[in-house]
């Protein structure tokens, strides 16, 4: 069978081996979709926490099962399955109050482990979805709508309250449609003003600002300067990351969802009389994954998946999902 193994920065190989031997617990799955998120392009050019060389990436699947023993999931040899990427200890401190998320010893497919760019793919029972009601695309993205419902859920936003999301990529996206789920006041910030005009016109996000045109000012004025009372940065960048508590009300929550490998830094005065609550939110639960499965079809899945190839042709296009000008919102890699 094929597979496509990023050997180093900037350089991915297409590859043959053997077919993998299912163990036992484990169901052999047929790849249709991989999609390509944030943790993918940083890999790819080099700058990704937690990644080591060489690595099979993908880890937004949608997948077959070709063969499984029998299992508590009911699941099948024919039945189409999600996949979350996500393999826990289940003995760590962590698993054992349920926070599976951030299991002390994870091993992310795609990251840690090698995952889902090759044709076939062996994965354990515990980590399958059912999904025979949805497109290949639509599970393709339940992954990344995950990490946005998680990040919902560490905060205590409430119906009618206002928050900011940094970031108009596909996590960014992803979290403004299930916070307009859950009742909220959605604020959209990016400087892509082709961004900014997708979450309006395809989330129905209401407000969506440039964030260089004084933002703040902005924000104040719309909240009767109360501000947000959570902020969710989906960038991962160094100056968002940092700026963030700029647009958050006293008492209000800032949620880290993207990340850098840099070191942040914040003034104590300015955390200290908002009485910041600073949180992570890293991965996703099956919590997170069943909320978004019952909510997929409210999502504008054609327009979000904007590029789509074919496995055989990923690698040529590989460097232009790189560059903000092609208008990349979600990449898809087919395998069908």
């Amino acid at each position: 069978m094929k597979y496509i193994v990023c050997q180093e920065p900037t350089n991915f190989e297409i590859k043959e081996k053997e077919v993998p031997v299912k163990n036992h617990g484990e169901a052999l799955l047929k790849i249709h979709r991989v999609g390509i998120c944030g943790t993918d392009l940083h890999a790819y050019a080099g700058n990704q926490a937690f990644f080591k060389y060489p690595r099979i990436l993908g880890h937004e699947l949608a997948a077959e099962i070709l063969d499984i023993d029998r299992n508590d999931q009911g699941l099948k040899t024919g039945d189409m399955v999600i996949v979350m990427p996500y393999v826990s200890c289940g003995s760590c401190i962590a698993c054992k109050r349920g926070k599976t998320n951030c299991c002390a010893n994870i091993q992310v497919l795609g990251v840690h482990a090698d995952g889902g760019m090759q044709e076939v793919i062996s994965v354990r029972t515990d980590l399958l979805l059912p999904a025979n009601d949805l497109s290949y695309n639509e599970m393709a993205i339940v992954e990344p709508l995950a990490i946005g419902a998680h990040a919902l859920r560490r905060s205590n936003i409430q119906p009618g309250d206002y928050i900011v999301v940094i970031g108009c990529g596909p996590i960014g996206i992803g979290l403004m449609k299930l916070a307009q789920i859950t009742g909220a006041n959605v604020i959209a910030l990016d400087v892509n003003k082709d961004r900014l005009h997708y979450v309006q016109d395809q989330i129905g996000v209401q407000y969506a600002f440039n964030v260089l045109e004084d933002p703040v000012s902005k924000i104040s004025r719309l909240t009767n300067t109360d501000m947000a009372t959570a902020v969710f940065d989906a960038t991962g960048s160094k100056k968002a990351l940092e700026s963030g508590i700029d647009y958050m009300a006293h008492g209000g929550e800032f949620i880290l969802v993207g990340l850098s490998k840099e070191e942040l830094c914040y003034s104590h005065p300015k955390i200290h009389a908002k009485e910041t609550t600073l949180k992570c939110s890293r991965n996703a639960t099956l919590e997170d994954f069943q909320f978004v499965i019952r909510h997929i079809k409210e999502f504008p899945t054609k327009s979000f998946v904007t590029h789509q190839v074919h496995f055989t042709d990923m690698i040529s296009h590989f460097d232009s999902w790189l560059i903000p000008k092609t208008g990349v919102i979600k990449a898809m890699v087919n395998f069908d």
